[in-house]
């Protein structure tokens, strides 16, 4: 490794965290703990802040971490990374795509010819999977607005349309919302706001496809900790329509097909093979209606394990589609 080389990978970990040892710098680097010194007291010279720090290994830290680092300081891996991401943007549905293919353009002119052939031999189509949303555009001003008020700690003012047609048309009035953001979260297309609703004194989750900022944005607040503290497990609760990051109603059912048929189309839910023609799926839906029919997707004979409520509503639902047949067929 060249001197420059090692002293740009030097830098690099001293912005990934805040205290590193001189040993463990000298490992990461298969260096010695000499020449770790030597190299802090080139960066040192070439104008960057890194004070030695005390303990038992003793060690560095650099100040202002990540605000003065040269553009593009990035090793192989983080290169194609970034660029992997960068093709994959359209998914995201904020309205960046031709910005990020620009950006790869960028991204792809600095990079040395034998990580160019790499990214060029790693094209990324994204698709969504079964039964995620369409990517729906949002305006990118409003998700820097949104992400910077939860930098600054201030509350927003909105207003909030609570389903497609008052989004899309506008026929019905959109109601006025304050709340304070904690997390900007996006999902099958689609982004989300995680704030607690100063009116409702609850926790919400708010499309933001679905929302229009007021200004000036409000006071400033205590960020409070989600319910659970994990934000992932938070939002997945509220996509099953739970407080808790799992369904309500779980059930287990006999499909007479074999494991590798049923798993491409299990979702979340848990298949174990019983023998070469038969498996079991365990899974979970926000009702016992809702889980028999989801298992009904299925073209196959089936035999429910549990629990009886499972049972019941496949009863209910014979019931159901029989009528439905009845009144359907011509006269």
């Amino acid at each position: 490794m060249t001197t420059t080389s090692r002293l740009l990978n030097l830098l690099s970990l001293l912005q990934t965290r805040r205290d590193w040892p001189g040993s463990l710098l000298a490992t990461r680097l298969n260096i010695s703990d000499r020449t770790v010194r030597r190299d802090i007291d080139r960066l040192r010279e070439m104008g960057y802040s890194i004070r030695a720090t005390m303990g038992p290994d003793g060690g560095y830290r650099l100040d202002n971490a990540g605000k003065e680092l040269p553009p593009l300081l990035f090793d192989d891996d983080q290169t194609l990374a970034v660029a992997i991401a960068l093709q994959a943007a359209p998914a995201l549905g904020a309205g960046i795509e031709e910005a990020a293919i620009r950006a790869l353009g960028t991204v792809r002119q600095v990079m040395p010819l034998r990580l160019r052939r790499r990214l060029d031999a790693l094209t990324v189509t994204p698709v969504g999977g079964p039964g995620d949303a369409a990517p729906r555009d949002v305006s990118l001003d409003t998700l820097v607005t949104v992400a910077n008020a939860i930098r600054d700690r201030e509350s927003l003012r909105f207003d909030y349309a609570a389903d497609e047609a008052t989004s899309d048309t506008g026929s019905q009035a959109p109601s006025p919302r304050r709340a304070e953001p904690h997390h900007l979260v996006t999902s099958r297309g689609r982004w989300y706001l995680v704030g607690w609703d100063l009116d409702r004194r609850d926790w919400r989750l708010y499309r933001i496809d679905r929302l229009r900022l007021r200004e000036p944005r409000g006071a400033r607040f205590t960020p409070r900790m989600v319910p659970g503290g994990d934000v992932k497990d938070f939002v997945s609760a509220r996509f099953k329509g739970s407080h808790l990051n799992q369904w309500q109603c779980r059930g287990t059912v006999i499909l007479h097909l074999p494991a590798q048929d049923v798993l491409p189309f299990a979702g979340d839910g848990t298949v174990t093979a019983i023998d070469a023609l038969t498996c079991s799926l365990e899974a979970g839906a926000w009702s016992w209606e809702a889980l028999a029919a989801s298992f009904g997707k299925f073209e196959a004979h089936m035999e429910v394990v549990g629990p009886p409520e499972l049972a019941s509503a496949f009863a209910s639902l014979a019931q159901r589609y029989a009528t439905i047949g009845r009144s359907s067929e011509p006269d």
